[in-house]
């Protein structure tokens, strides 16, 4: 009887100093995914922060369609609501902000496109400057999202790997999600002239 508490006793001892090695590494990967998580946030942030400006400038070209100022001064202000905590990165929550971001872009989509039809506009030097400031800041939220996704992707290979998996169930660490392509992203757009 003896032998066999030792024999349990030294299979646990065991599996908690293979499983204990891997816990400051998952911390550390976990703290990895926070900060990526917050270099997304800043940079769809600094797009939010110049929308007002380009609103401003764009409403003053004559007779431009408020119905798209509109929308994209609303889809700012239904994303902006949205925050996540890092600690609550699961599939909806990631999926929920990303819907509102989303909408965000259609919309600014929409106005910078619109905007063809107004060539004084086009020819402002601040339209022109918050134009290449919101390409430059799009190019970053696609370089941030990606570090994002990498960086969980490094984290969910720890967390399901043996002898980590055993002490990622004990110390409540779990996969995250990672941003997905967007709905119907897989279909070339569609030009008319």
């Amino acid at each position: 009887m003896k032998k066999i508490v030792l024999s349990i006793a030294g299979v646990l001892v065991l599996m908690v100093a293979l499983s204990g090695c891997g816990y400051n590494t998952l911390v550390g990967l976990d703290e990895d995914v926070k900060a990526k998580w917050s270099q997304v946030e800043a940079q769809y942030q600094r797009r939010s922060d110049l929308i007002p400006n380009l609103v401003s400038t764009v409403k003053g070209a004559a007779n431009f369609e408020q119905t798209t100022l509109t929308n994209v001064i609303e889809a700012r202000s239904k994303a902006s609501q949205i925050k996540i905590d890092p600690a609550q990165l699961t599939p909806e929550n990631i999926e929920k902000y990303q819907a509102a971001q989303g909408q965000v872009g259609q919309a600014l989509s929409r106005l910078m496109v619109l905007t063809e039809n107004y060539p004084q506009l086009k020819a402002t030097q601040q339209f022109s400057d918050l134009s290449a400031q919101l390409e430059g800041t799009e190019n970053r939220i696609t370089v941030a999202r990606k570090d994002f996704n990498e960086s969980v992707q490094v984290f969910n290979t720890k967390v399901r790997s043996f002898p980590n998996n055993l002490t990622a169930g004990m110390f409540g660490f779990s996969p995250k999600s990672g941003f997905k392509a967007d709905a119907g992203a897989q279909n070339a757009p569609k030009v008319e002239f």
